[in-house]
């Protein structure tokens, strides 16, 4: 198949790059496309034709928006609806990423799709309304939402707890925010599966089970250092975040596709591929 992959250089992008290269693949990092950019997205995927759009582009500061509102939306919000757009054209199918803080935590539950979102942040708000925006075009698309991704490539919380710990300790962590960490290797080849599928719609996909920031740190540093509990007025974050944004989905299984491993087993399998010692700074 021939796809057209944009935000081809983040973190999820490149692993994507990895898994999808059996295919026809055309890969654009924000350099070769920015998908703020209405008449570039128009032009390009019309030059392509893709026969699918795997949009991996995102602003992903989460903090940094509460300040640059007009950029998150530009790529967060209006990005997805450009590509979305660009497809009903050329009759592509889209596979848009999205994220668990469309949620504002306050369920106390694992979130499924069924659940109506009530973002917190600027952040949030800008990945709801490009979901929106993807769901609303009329296009043949899959909204996946995801959480707390981490790879061998990019800045991530993994690498962030790794750094710290390798510097010494006790390191400090949140306690009271709890999601689905993910890994962006399974998300991955989660995406390569959904794309032979006739699957359409919204999907959470995330690795099962969920646990604190606090509990995933213990988890990476595997007793190195010590790691103490903090609450998230202690962290003085700029954005709101959700308490408990983790997710699990009601929908996937049913369209044929195969559950996501556990946390615990992802993390365990990317923390013996790490080489010794792991680029730390996000240089893949």
């Amino acid at each position: 198949m021939r796809i057209l992959l944009t935000g081809a250089g983040g973190q999820l992008g490149r692993d994507l790059q990895e898994i999808l290269k059996g295919h026809d693949l055309r890969p654009f990092d924000h350099a070769g496309l920015d998908v703020a950019d209405r008449e570039a997205v128009l032009r390009i995927v019309e030059q392509v034709h893709p026969e699918w759009i795997v949009n991996a582009a995102a602003f992903n500061d989460v903090d940094g928006a509460e300040t640059m509102t007009p950029i998150a939306f530009a790529v967060n919000g209006a990005g997805p609806g450009h590509l979305a757009a660009a497809a009903a054209v050329v009759g592509a199918n889209v596979v848009h990423v999205s994220s668990d803080y469309v949620f504002d935590g306050t369920k106390g539950a694992a979130y499924t799709e069924d659940d109506a979102p009530n973002p917190l942040s600027v952040y949030a708000r800008s990945k709801y309304e490009g979901e929106k925006r993807v769901l609303e075009s009329g296009v043949s698309a899959c909204v996946l939402r995801t959480a707390w991704l981490y790879g061998r490539h990019g800045k991530n919380f993994v690498k962030t707890i790794l750094a710290a710990s390798a510097r010494g300790g006790p390191l400090k962590v949140v306690a009271d925010q709890v999601g689905s960490p993910t890994a962006t290797a399974d998300l991955a080849e989660a995406i390569a599966q959904l794309i032979q599928r006739p699957a359409r719609g919204l999907f959470h996909v995330a690795n099962s089970g969920a646990c604190s920031r606090f509990e995933f740190a213990q988890a990476i540093v595997r007793g190195a250092v010590e790691v103490l509990p903090i609450t998230t007025a202690e962290a003085s974050r700029a954005a709101r975040r959700p308490a408990n944004s983790s997710l699990t989905s009601v929908r996937w299984q049913q369209s044929g596709l195969k559950p996501l491993r556990s946390w615990h087993s992802a993390l365990e399998a990317f923390l013996q591929s790490l080489p010794d010692p792991i680029d730390v700074q996000g240089k893949g």
